[in-house]
């Protein structure tokens, strides 16, 4: 449970600094003497994603040299230090400059976070408190709406963004309390330690160091890794979760950043449209946790599906005037079409490679996958300069939605088609 709170209190600040621009940018496009546009502020959304991939993608390697919890405690540091930049930003440059770096270290933190909680989680829980940590995200998200309901209306924006400098008081506290994982420990050959860490939280070391041996030789071998699922019958599915995953980015960082602005384009305040976000975000956690919960019981496939859906749904209808009941219920919706499938979509993923590929599948859809973190912000800042205003700019959330619903369908299929491709190598083995 120490390892699930400590990985949820790190993705709660990566959420913070994630949202704190979306509900921040309807006051820094009005900052003098920068003469923001729509575009340029989507832009600088899409840079702070662009760092956000590059952490993702460079975490692996990194945590295979030094560690997760190091890895971890870095970030953390990392994160604090870009909110303090950003809110010291004298131009839109160094703001970009700013945004980009913040983007790295949650990009860094956040597959070890997922790692390490995957670990230590009890074996038929695994999906459950995964969901329970990313929810971490929509808290952080939620805290940065209270805090802007709050600040924003007598304040600068610049000290939503200082506030992000509080996280680091959870440096002292993972040093002390988070663990490395078992799995590092044992391939570096510091066996001791990945003994009396393993006993120390109930788990079975020479299982996992049988597991982990069994893994290296056939990633030696040439048999497994990463380069396996670039070749037939991997390939395919690789693709299709690859573009899922796009589509699922697309939605949750767009309106992660553009939400606050749309809302107030489509003529509501600006405590409203505030109030709206932190509903996104709600609807971000319930996703999360009702899906991953769900997910153990009937499937990530059934899941996955139904949240697109749900969330196509919500995008379209927020596309219109709404009363007030049904706008924060399509909100709502929306977070748990979002974020919540962004949730569940790691497990998914996992469900359909071999254990020794299920590590590089999700880092290569993860990772890839924030294109689509990268086109969200920019293409509704695009829309929006264009003067098609806040409804296309909905409609072009919701249009990757309904794409990945579809190709959800098609998974089954391209799994059929695997294992057919798979069985004269399994006959002659």
């Amino acid at each position: 449970m120490t390892v699930l709170i400590l990985c949820f209190l790190t993705i709660v600040a990566d959420g913070y600094d994630m949202v704190v621009y979306g509900v921040a940018l309807p006051k820094i496009l009005h900052e003098p003497g920068w003469h923001l546009t729509p575009g340029t502020a989507g832009l600088i959304g899409s840079w702070t994603l662009g760092g956000l991939m590059v952490g993702f993608v460079t975490a692996g390697p990194l945590a295979d040299r030094i560690g997760r919890r190091k890895l971890m405690l870095i970030g953390v540091v990392w994160i604090s230090a870009g909110s303090l930049l950003s809110a010291l930003a004298m131009n839109v440059e160094v703001f970009g400059v700013a945004r980009f770096l913040t983007g790295i270290g949650i990009g860094g933190v956040v597959p070890s976070a997922v790692a390490l909680t995957m670990e230590y989680a009890p074996r038929n829980r695994r999906l459950l408190y995964n969901g329970a940590m990313l929810t971490g995200f929509s808290v952080g998200g939620v805290l940065a709406s209270l805090a802007a309901i709050w600040i924003l209306p007598h304040h600068d924006w610049r000290v939503l963004f200082g506030l992000g400098m509080v996280f680091v008081v959870l440096m002292p506290i993972m040093y002390f309390r988070l663990p490395e994982s078992v799995d590092y420990l044992d391939a570096r050959g510091r066996e001791a330690e990945a003994r009396a860490l393993a006993e120390a939280y109930g788990r079975d070391y020479d299982t996992i160091a049988a597991s982990a041996a069994r893994s290296r030789r056939e990633s030696v071998s040439g048999t497994q890794g990463v380069r396996r699922l670039f070749e037939r019958p991997w390939v395919l599915p690789l693709v299709v979760f690859v573009v899922i995953s796009i589509c699922v980015n697309v939605v949750v960082y767009g309106l992660n950043t553009w939400a606050p602005a749309l809302m107030r384009e489509q003529g509501y305040a600006l405590g409203s449209a505030l109030t709206f976000m932190l509903v996104l975000q709600a609807g971000g956690a319930i996703g999360s946790v009702a899906g991953s919960y769900l997910a153990d019981r009937v499937g990530c496939a059934r899941v996955v599906m139904v949240l697109f859906v749900v969330g196509a749904v919500s995008l379209l209808a927020l596309s219109n005037k709404l009363d007030t009941g049904w706008l924060m219920l399509a909100i709502l919706g929306a977070g748990i079409g979002g974020t919540g499938t962004n949730a569940v979509l790691y497990g998914y993923v996992a469900s359909n490679f071999p254990v020794a590929n299920r590590g590089s599948a999700v880092g290569v859809v993860m990772g890839l996958g924030r294109i689509g973190a990268l086109v969200g912000p920019a293409m509704a800042g695009w829309i929006l300069d264009a003067g098609f205003g806040a409804r296309w700019s909905f409609y072009s959330f919701a249009i990757p939605a309904i794409v990945g619903a579809a190709l959800v369908t098609l998974v089954p299929l391209i799994t059929a088609t695997r294992r057919t491709a798979d069985e004269p190598a399994l006959a002659t083995a």
